[in-house]
């Protein structure tokens, strides 16, 4: 019960579907993203297409080579999709490409020149630590140059909340995409290493142009400028060995604080909302969710950006999963940290008669979208929603789950769906909560569900079988499904993540280190890409549109681990599509990404077989935007 594959040119701004905000969103401005890359019969180049360019933009594409002059490569505009292959092109010579814009006939300015690639990646230098690793990585423009910085969680000695001991100190670390480092971040002995724990958030959150990060911190933490937050000679930890505390941080002042992009200076620190008290007091109904006194549910994080008003990003930071739940949003605007709204769904003690119909509904992911349409984003909390301003929008009382998917996955009904899949353990089978469910994203009505009663540990949604409208879902008993919950055949083994790689408007999916794509004729994966690097953790370190078009490219960390590769498609695509990170929907997406158990982002739209063209974003770029065209 509710408490409350075609072949295809898609131009933006083609639709006359419109947002529904009469303000447009504070979007980063990005420059061209040209990439080329060096192949056997040419050089790959491909560049962005933005979400505000003007109807009927085409291109000019020119080639530098060694010291020769610019020397222009395409016949004719390119007025198509943005990429091309430079089959003329002499490999033995230093190459560089840019591009030119045409509006109207004029030439605009040109792009900065970038060097072509010898290889398929670009390997970006790290500083290793110790018996560090690379793990989660996010992106932001940290300098308002229009390019990409990445953030870099270092990883050591991690623990799951559920097994105690003693942990290593989170470190971030921020790198050009040349490798340049331009900070580290150390978060503390007082802050506990491990996927739950350690969540960070990298966005403009004032609309200077230039991206911040912002995460939980302690007595300890260490900024980019070696200054110490609180008391550094603090040590909150309970180091009693072989005991369920050992390790665990039950005492002392918890912290948020924003760190500047640019040198990783705390900006500002406030006190955490909430605070961990009562410690026994973040359990709920059956299985998982139960109480503890040790620090295990206490202790379990996910946070979010949001435009919760439409236009200005809002930082949510969130705590609890299984029973109680808080999400706490905080604006960062003209140098101050304010409160927004804190959503709390409350203490409840055994037995639980009380709980709240928000208890116990968390995942180990969340995402944002605009749910209703009203032109502000919602925080879909697993088998809840958070309404914008704070309110729970809706409940299904389905409880805890593993994943969970948003995006316009049936393209003929209106609006979004969501697809969840959950546990169901112990006695919380007496609410025969289904296994997996696709459900309406506004009301939180069952589209479809089946195998109540059974813990689906694990799914995934894309459209990965041109057959059949729309996208395909699987996860638990019953294979592979169409939008309307039909079984359809087996599933792909691969239920991680799912990636915009080749040239057609399928999503292939990413298995370990290889991209394989579906082959709905064998029911099997066929690698079509092997990236010869290992992942950061449960996934790459990042997927998301980072350079080229809309296609997505991989970030991996190279086998000796001390650097970073960022691999890109090579497959030309006749697919005319703005680049992705311009959907706020999965902006927002590439923001959270680093969230506990990592999950693929998704458009606001339908993008696969049979698409419409999609909707023109309405968003406004900030910054100073020179010379960034």
């Amino acid at each position: 019960m509710m408490h409350r594959v075609t072949q295809v040119v898609l131009l933006a701004g083609l639709s006359t579907c419109l947002a529904s905000a009469d303000t447009p969103r504070q979007m980063e401005n990005l420059t061209r993203g040209v990439v080329a890359v060096k192949q056997p019969g040419g050089v790959y180049v491909g560049w962005r297409l933005f979400g505000t360019d003007p109807e009927g933009i085409a291109f000019n594409l020119y080639r530098v080579a060694g010291d020769a002059g610019p020397a222009k490569v395409n016949e004719s505009t390119i007025a198509g999709a943005t990429n091309y292959v430079d089959t003329k092109a002499d490999p033995n010579l230093p190459l560089r490409y840019f591009v030119r814009p045409i509006v109207e006939g004029t030439e605009l300015a040109p792009s900065k020149p970038v060097p072509a690639w010898g290889d398929n990646y670009l390997e970006i230098p790290i500083q290793p630590i110790g018996d560090y690793r690379p793990g989660d990585a996010s992106v932001g423009d940290l300098d308002g140059d229009g390019e990409y910085e990445i953030i870099l969680h270092q990883v050591s000695r991690g623990r799951d909340n559920s097994f105690a001991g003693v942990t290593g100190t989170p470190v971030f670390d921020a790198y050009k995409l040349d490798g340049t480092h331009l900070w580290r971040i150390d978060l503390g002995i007082n802050i506990r290493e491990g996927e739950h724990y350690t969540q960070f958030m990298v966005y403009d959150l004032d609309g200077d142009g230039r991206a911040e990060m912002v995460c939980k911190t302690a007595d300890g933490t260490k900024d980019g400028l070696g200054k110490v937050i609180g008391d550094k000679d603090k040590d909150w930890r309970t180091l009693k060995p072989g005991d369920r505390t050992d390790g665990r941080i039950l005492d002392g002042p918890e912290f948020l604080t924003v760190f500047d992009g640019r040198t990783g200076a705390a900006l500002k620190t406030a006190d955490y909302i909430p605070s961990r008290d009562p410690i026994d007091g973040w359990g709920g109904i059956g299985g998982n969710g139960g109480n503890d006194n040790y620090g295990n549910r206490c202790d379990r994080f996910l946070t979010c950006v949001a435009y919760l008003d439409g236009v200005h990003p809002s930082v949510v930071m969130c705590r609890g999963v299984y029973g109680r739940t808080v999400l706490a949003a905080w604006d960062w605007r003209n140098g101050e940290l304010t409160s927004r709204w804190v959503f709390d769904s409350g203490i409840s003690y055994p037995p639980f008669s009380d709980a709240s119909p928000y208890s116990g509904m968390g995942g180990h992911s969340l995402s944002v979208a605009d749910v209703d349409g009203d032109g502000r984003d919602e925080i879909v909390y697993h088998a809840m929603v958070v309404d914008d301003n704070g309110k729970g929008l809706y409940s299904t009382g389905w409880r805890h789950g593993d994943a969970m998917h948003i995006g316009d996955f049936c393209p003929d009904r209106p609006g979004l769906e969501v697809f969840t899949v959950h546990e169901n353990e112990d006695d919380t089978v007496r609410f025969q909560s289904p296994g997996a469910a696709m459900r309406d994203a506004r009301t939180g009505e069952a589209i479809w569900k089946h195998s109540p009663g059974i813990d689906v540990g694990g799914g995934l949604v894309a459209d990965i079988d041109p057959r059949h409208r729309g996208c395909e879902a699987w996860g638990g008993p019953g294979g592979l499904r169409d939008c309307a919950g039909n079984q359809i055949g087996p599933a792909p083994r691969s239920s991680g993540f799912a990636i915009w790689w080749d040239g057609d408007l399928l999503r292939e999916l990413i298995g370990g280190s290889n991209v394989t794509k579906w082959n709905w004729e064998t029911n099997t994966e066929d690698r079509i890409f092997a990236t010869g690097s290992r992942p950061g953790g449960r996934g790459p370190n990042l997927t998301a549109d980072l350079v080229g078009d809309w296609r997505e490219e991989i970030l991996m960390t190279a086998p000796d681990g001390k650097s970073l590769r960022l691999y890109t498609t090579t497959i030309p695509t006749e697919h005319r599509l703005y680049t992705l990170m311009h959907d706020p929907q999965y902006r927002l997406s590439i923001a959270w990404q680093n969230v506990v158990y990592n999950k693929p982002p998704y458009v606001s739209f339908f993008l696969g077989q049979g698409m419409a063209a999609p909707p023109r974003p309405n968003i406004t770029l900030i910054g100073s935007g020179e010379a960034l065209r």
